[in-house]
């Protein structure tokens, strides 16, 4: 089943039918124990909606009080990257090293506000010249480490920034608009098969430039390990959401420009859409309301 937050409420999508959930409380979700049988009870006991919702207008962030984090340098084709970018500030060892080390890279990628849904616009930041989206499998995490389901994400970052020396890497990472989920939860108790696929495609005035995929059995570490080592000795009371690192990385001579369209296609889960813009100094919190071209 699918969970979505829209404009009406919580939305609930099981064997075609759309279920509106009587509780709007997103954050009681991930406190639930065990939320996929939760939600089969609530879907029991609600009435189907006469329209889905529409997946261009309604939908949110799925996002509420969470926190998003992300691991990096899970697949060796991001260790290469970031090997390659950082070179010229000696810090391509740091990411040999991670690669291979037990304990991964975690880093915190984004407070609710600064994260947009689909079709919502991703930011390339104002001081940037080389800047790439970051298509990666999201974990949806309970309130006590437990996965309970899987959303695309889009993590924006600028690779100039971060190549230039990598503790640059929260300004290259974190900033508004800097993190996209969605469109919508993927609720299930089953891990993903190996072979899902995670698909990135880059249109810019109509053409795609760029285009990519690859497989979640190229991820190096267990899913469950990365939420783990992130869960030790940090809490987070309204569960999180944790991206897994990425896999597909355009060459170095691409760069994200304003009015390019990032789709982000996980099998299972569901295609994720942004509009690219440039970055302003006005924040605004994306989550109230549908977001606003800045």
């Amino acid at each position: 089943m699918k969970l979505f937050r829209t404009t009406q409420g919580i939305v609930v999508e099981h064997n075609g039918a759309h279920v509106g959930l009587s509780s709007n409380d997103f954050d009681a979700l991930l406190r639930v124990d065990d939320l996929h049988a939760h939600l089969h009870a609530a879907i029991d006991e609600g009435e189907p909606l006469d329209a889905p919702p529409d997946m261009d207008a309604d939908l949110l962030a799925p996002v509420v009080s969470q926190e998003v984090w992300a691991a990096g340098v899970t697949y060796y084709r991001s260790r290469d990257a970031r090997m390659e970018e950082s070179a010229a500030a000696g810090g391509g060892s740091f990411y040999d090293r991670v690669y291979d080390a037990p304990r991964p890279e975690l880093f915190m990628k984004a407070t609710p506000h600064r994260v947009v849904g689909h079709r919502g616009k991703v930011r390339i930041r104002q001081d940037s010249r080389w800047n790439v989206p970051e298509p990666e499998l999201a974990l949806c995490v309970n309130a006590r480490g437990r996965i309970v389901g899987y959303t695309v994400g889009n993590d924006m970052s600028s690779r100039d920034i971060e190549g230039e020396n990598p503790l640059y890497l929260p300004q290259a990472k974190v900033y508004d608009q800097s993190a996209a989920l969605g469109p919508g939860v993927l609720i299930t108790n089953d891990p993903l098969p190996p072979e899902t696929t995670i698909a990135l495609a880059i249109t810019r005035d109509g053409k795609t430039v760029f285009a990519g995929d690859t497989q979640i059995a190229q991820i190096k570490r267990p899913l469950q390990s990365l939420v783990d080592y992130l869960y030790r000795d940090n809490s987070f009371p309204q569960g999180c959401f944790l991206m897994t690192g990425t896999g597909v990385i355009p060459d170095n001579d691409f760069t994200l420009e304003p009015g390019d369209e990032v789709s982000i296609t996980i099998d299972h889960v569901g295609t994720l859409s942004n509009t690219v813009v440039r970055g302003t100094t006005a924040p605004v919190n994306r989550n109230a309301k549908r977001t606003a071209t800045p």
